[in-house]
């Protein structure tokens, strides 16, 4: 008589595939908490640029 010994099974298949992608999506959020958290240098002054308005031809 042989015994059979079965591996795998649905269940475990299926918890595994939960709980990684819950562990996925809690480092996809920290990582965008994290970068929200980082002051990033912005312009302090206006950019402001004057379009002369000679150049411009109305098409129609």
């Amino acid at each position: 008589m042989q015994f059979i010994k079965n591996s795998s099974s649905s269940k475990a298949g299926i918890v595994g595939f939960v709980i990684k992608s819950i562990i996925g999506l809690v480092v996809i959020l920290a990582i965008i908490f994290f970068l929200s958290k980082i002051d990033f240098p912005a312009p302090k002054k206006e950019i402001e640029k004057i379009i002369s308005n000679e150049n411009f031809k109305i098409v129609k």
